[in-house]
């Protein structure tokens, strides 16, 4: 199954409107964060992640249109699946973040590290969906130059933001999260 050009466009445009939603819900809380004592860091690098994610849905848009690829329609239902589970994961880090969760590095002094939900398992649920969603959201069209071009670019762009996250998120983080990994889910009994 491949998708249309006109259906991909669509759910590029949905996506895009989805993530303008989470801009709004990350402003309202750091501003409740911030009004509570919290402290940002990260800043330097967060203009080039948020010019790195608005620029991959861009580039996704115009490689499909201008870029005309084959597309295994394998490949193509893989990567939809991706991007659904992308979605899911999002949301779950979002959900059990609550006001806690942002597109910032927002930490509050002396708050006890959410260890429930998915981050029972995984340390930064929402990085993998990011990184899923970059990979899957352009081989839906066969989209495999935004695909290897932004997944490079995320790579650099995590590489700084997450060690600086972990940093700000200090000792009682680290304790907390000692033997869960960032990415990959350790299930009990595994």
């Amino acid at each position: 199954m491949v998708i249309s050009e006109r259906a991909y466009l669509v759910l590029l445009a949905l996506l895009a409107t989805e993530r303008l939603a989470e801009l709004f819900i990350s402003r309202r809380n750091a501003r409740r964060a911030l009004a509570h004592g919290g402290i940002e860091v990260g800043r330097s690098h967060y203009r080039i992640m948020v010019i790195m994610h608005t620029s991959f849905l861009a580039s996704c848009a115009a490689e499909s249109i201008l870029v005309a690829h084959p597309t295994s329609p394998t490949v193509s239902a893989i990567a939809l699946v991706g991007v659904f589970l992308a979605q899911f994961l999002r949301y779950a880090a979002v959900v059990t973040l609550g006001e806690r969760w942002n597109t910032r590095i927002i930490v509050m002094p002396g708050a006890a590290p959410v260890t429930r939900g998915l981050y029972r398992w995984i340390r930064h649920p929402n990085y993998v969906a990011v990184v899923i969603e970059i990979l899957a959201l352009p081989l839906i069209r066969g989209g495999w130059i935004t695909a290897v071009a932004f997944t490079i670019a995320n790579a650099l762009v995590l590489a700084v933001r997450i060690p600086a996250e972990e940093r700000a998120l200090g000792e009682n983080y680290s304790e907390a999260f000692g033997g869960v990994s960032r990415f990959f889910p350790h299930l009990p009994g595994g």
